[in-house]
C-alpha cells in the first residue's frame, strides 16, 4: 500500500480538521493538505519527467512544505531522500550523486547554495526553492491521483549519521515504514485525531518518520515558528497546544529540564515526548519525569530498522513499586510488537539471558538493505536477522539493556568495560552536568578508560571526588584512569556524542 494513502484517507474522515499549524495558526486543513501534495505530484511527473521509483531530495528546515513535498513524493510513486538541513554542502553533494536523486527541493537558505550542483550532478535536473514563486506555481497543477504502488517499492532513502566513514543509505519501504507505524499504535502511544506533534527535532529523521502514524490518525503537525528545537518556544507554545507530543533526544530532554528551572512550566497539555536516538541517563530521566510528569516513552531503533526495535513504555516509568524499577528504567524496553530481538555471539549465535552479546532484530520494519551497497548489505544483514552493531543483554523479562556500540566497547586486560556503565555512575556526582567515556591505548594492558567531564555552572569537581565514587559504585578496573575536564562535548547535529572526536582529542 502507498503510504499516501494514509493522508488521502485523513482528508476524507476529517476534511475542515487542521492538518499543519505553525506555532498557533493553521497553515493547512486535512482537505488543503491532500489538495497541494497531490498538485506537487503532478509536477514531479508532468513537469519534471520522473516516473515511479525515482528519487527526490529535500534539504529543507522544519516547515509546512516538507510534508508537501513527502507526501507529494510518494502520491507520484517516488522516493524521499530526506536530508539534515545542518549537512555541509559536500555532504550533500555525496547524498544527491549517491541516490541519483533528480529533484532536489530546498528552502531559501539553501536552495541558493546547492543549486550550482545542478551542473555538476547529471541525474539532478533542479533545485526548487520552496520559498519562491517557482514552487507556487507547482500548485496550480492538477491534481494526480495517488500512483498504487508495492509494498517491498522504496518510501524513502535514509542516510545514516555517518559519524564514522561516509553514511550509508538504508533502503525504507512502504512495508517498512507501515510497520514503524503500526507499532506506534501498539507500543509508543495512543494516537488521536486530537493530538498535535511538534516537529521540533529535525524531520529528516526520527520526528519526521512519525509524522506518519499522526497523519494516519488525522491529528494535527505543529511546525515551530523558529523552525527548530527551542525550549523557551515549547513551554510557551504548551498552554495552547492541547495534547502535544514530540521526539526528543536525550540531551533535547535534558535540555529542557534544566531550562524548565527558570520558568513557571505549564505541562498539563503535555502528552507524551518519545525518546531515543542515543543513552537516556538515568539521573536525567528522573529530573525529567520530576518537572513535566508521566509523559515519557522511549524508542530503540535504528535507521535500518526506523524507530521499530525495543519500547519502554509509559507503564514502566510509571511502576516505581516494581523491585526493578531501575533496572527497567536502564533499559531500552521490550521488543515492539512486529519484531523479534535476539542477543547473540560473535557468530551469531543465540545467547542465554542476561549474557551480554550483539543485539539483532528482525521483522517487517527491517530494511532490505543499503541502496548501491552491496557488501555492507551482506554484512549488516545475515542470515535473516540485521546485526544491529549495538551490544546489550536481554532479561528473563524481555527487557534490553544496551551496553554501547559494539566499537565502543574498551577491553582492558582482557576484560569488556562499557563505557556507559562508568558513564551512569559518574553523572549521579551532583558537580556533574555531562560526560563521556572512551578507551585510550595502553602498552600493557591494551586500553584504559578515560573519562571526559563537564562539570555543571559554579560547580567544583576533581578527580578524587570521581574516583570515590567509582570505587563506592563498580569494580576497580572499571573506573577511569584518566580524567578530562572540558566545557563541552563535541556532538553531531542530532545530539550524539561523537566518541571519534574524543579519540582525537587523546591521540
Amino acid at each position: 500500500m502507498n503510504l499516501a494513502n494514509l493522508l488521502i484517507r485523513s482528508a476524507q474522515r476529517r476534511p475542515n480538521s487542521a492538518a499543519i499549524k505553525v506555532g498557533t495558526t493553521i497553515f493547512a486543513d486535512y482537505r488543503d493538505l491532500a489538495s497541494r501534495t497531490c498538485r506537487i505530484a503532478a509536477s514531479m511527473v508532468q513537469q519534471f519527467g520522473l516516473q515511479r521509483g525515482d528519487r527526490v531530495a529535500i534539504a529543507m528546515k522544519n516547515t509546512p512544505t516538507y510534508l508537501e513535498v513527502l507526501y507529494g513524493a510518494w502520491i507520484a510513486g517516488l522516493a524521499a531522500v530526506p536530508m539534515n538541513a545542518k549537512l555541509h554542502r559536500n555532504e550533500f553533494r555525496y547524498m544527491l550523486e549517491h541516490s541519483g536523486a533528480k529533484l532536489c527541493f530546498a528552502t531559501k537558505d539553501l536552495a541558493s547554495d546547492l543549486s550550482t550542483l545542478s551542473s555538476e550532478l547529471p541525474n539532478l535536473r533542479e533545485v526548487i526553492d520552496v520559498d519562491s514563486a517557482d514552487y507556487s506555481r507547482l500548485l496550480e497543477n492538477e491534481p494526480l491521483d495517488c500512483v498504487p504502488v508495492e509494498a517491498n517499492e522504496m518510501a524513502w532513502l535514509f542516510y545514516t549519521s555517518g559519524t564514522t566513514g561516509r553514511p550509508k543509505g538504508a533502503i525504507l519501504t512502504h512495508q517498512n515504514l507501515l510497520a514503524m507505524t503500526l507499532c506506534y499504535f501498539a507500543d509508543v502511544d495512543a494516537a488521536t485525531s486530537e493530538d498535535h506533534w511538534l516537529q521540533a527535532a529535525p524531520m529528516s529523521h526520527g520526528s519526521g518518520l512519525y509524522n506518519i502514524p499522526i497523519v494516519a490518525a488525522g491529528g494535527c503537525q505543529v511546525i515551530p515558528e523558529s523552525g527548530q528545537f527551542d525550549p523557551e518556544e515549547i513551554f510557551k507554545l504548551l498552554p495552547q497546544t492541547p495534547n502535544l507530543c514530540f521526539f526528543a533526544a536525550p540531551t533535547m530532554v535534558k535540555r529542557l529540564e534544566q531550562a524548565a528551572a527558570n520558568w513557571d512550566v505549564d505541562s498539563r497539555n503535555l502528552k507524551t515526548v518519545v525518546y531515543g536516538g542515543g543513552p537516556m541517563y538515568v539521573a536525567d530521566l528522573k529530573a525529567a519525569m520530576a518537572r513535566f510528569g508521566p509523559a515519557f516513552v522511549q524508542i530503540y531503533g535504528q535507521g535500518e530498522s526506523p524507530m521499530t526495535i525495543t519500547a519502554l513504555g509509559r507503564g514502566d516509568h510509571l511502576d516505581t513499586d516494581n523491585p526493578r524499577y531501575e533496572k527497567r528504567l536502564a533499559s531500552v524496553g521490550q521488543a515492539q510488537s512486529a519484531v523479534e530481538v535476539r542477543i547473540a555471539d560473535e557468530e551469531g549465535n543465540p545467547l542465554p539471558k542476561d549474557e551480554v552479546g550483539e543485539v539483532l532484530v528482525r521483522g517487517p520494519s527491517v530494511m532490505p538493505g543499503y541502496w548501491q551497497n552491496p557488501e555492507a548489505s551482506l554484512m549488516t544483514l545475515r542470515d535473516g536477522w540485521l546485526h544491529t552493531g549495538d551490544v546489550g543483554a536481554l532479561d528473563d523479562e524481555g527487557y534490553l539493556t544496551l551496553m554501547d556500540r559494539s566499537k565502543d566497547v574498551i577491553i582492558s586486560g582482557g576484560s569488556n568495560i562499557y563505557p556507559r556503565e562508568v558513564e551512569e555512575v559518574l553523572l549521579r556526582h551532583p558537580a556533574v552536568l555531562e560526560c563521556s567515556v572512551v578507551g585510550m591505548p595502553h602498552a600493557e594492558w591494551g586500553e584504559e578508560v578515560v573519562a571526559f567531564v563537564v562539570a555543571r555552572p559554579d560547580a567544583a569537581v576533581n578527580e578524587t571526588g570521581l574516583d570515590a565514587l567509582c570505587l563506592a559504585e563498580i569494580a576497580r578496573f572499571k573506573r577511569p584512569k584518566k580524567y578530562r575536564f572540558v566545557e563541552g562535548l563535541p556532538k553531531n547535529n542530532y545530539g550524539k556524542v561523537l566518541k571519534t572526536e574524543l579519540r582525537k582529542m587523546i591521540e
